[in-house]
């Protein structure tokens, strides 16, 4: 099983780094802003049904669980009723339409933040190695990864469908790990939400949180991630 090198003084990383072999990274939220481009998607598939389109700002607080779930909290909100009483059959059929409009233009807005590349550059540099672990459907993230150039940098990617469970369960993180032959207690998940520091304690992973992103509204400190920062260019 693989285990992180010994760095010297001169060379000492962040200390959320210290040890690690492996860093998960979540996608939306903490690589990438995509909510312009899902927005528009959203407001597309409601305004198709004559219902008011949410806007930018309150899907921002809606990503996280998944675009079903996303769809579902949109169509409870324009109908103003809870998300348990939107009929099933209404998700799905506004769901399909949603992954259409948002495979038409997935990158449109879409701008990856501010130091994600440098950090990518850096661990890669290091020997550190890269898996990325979304709840975003699979079948986009390839070409989001590709129309930023961003792929070549992680050894695994994993949707939301890729495997029976996703975040804030601990079984991508687990088989990330596995699949890397890395201990747990080298790993590190970083990520935007609640959700990703939920799977990354449960994992028995470190856990580091970008103060950036999306959190359903909520600071991400109250999740009491290990480390808090504020750009991943301090990951050094």
């Amino acid at each position: 099983m693989k285990t992180p090198a010994p760095e010297s003084a001169a060379n000492a990383l962040h200390p959320a780094l210290e040890h690690i072999a492996l860093v998960v990274f979540d996608l939306d939220g903490t690589l990438i802003d995509s909510v312009p481009d899902l927005a528009a998607a959203i407001d597309t598939t409601l305004t198709e049904r004559s219902l008011e389109a949410p806007g930018i700002e309150r899907v921002r607080d809606w990503v996280g669980n998944g675009s079903h779930k996303l769809v579902e909290r949109a169509l409870a909100h324009a109908q103003a009723i809870s998300e348990e009483a939107v009929d099933r059959e209404t998700v799905d059929a506004a769901h399909a339409r949603f992954l259409e409009h948002y495979a038409a233009a997935p990158c449109a807005r879409t701008r990856p933040y501010d130091g994600v590349r440098q950090c990518l550059s850096n661990l890669a540099t290091r020997g550190v190695t890269c898996v990325l672990v979304t709840n975003k459907p699979i079948a986009f993230v390839g070409p989001i990864l590709e129309h930023f150039e961003l792929e070549r940098f992680f050894a695994l990617t994993l949707g939301g469908d890729s495997l029976n469970e996703k975040k804030p369960h601990p079984a991508p993180l687990l088989y990330s790990a596995q699949q890397m032959d890395i201990d747990p207690a080298h790993a590190l998940m970083i990520g935007d939400s609640r959700h990703d520091i939920e799977a990354g304690k449960a994992a028995g992973f470190r856990t580091l949180a970008v103060s950036y992103g999306y959190n359903h509204g909520e600071p991400v400190s109250a999740s009491e991630p290990d480390y808090i920062i504020d750009t991943l260019a301090e990951l050094r």
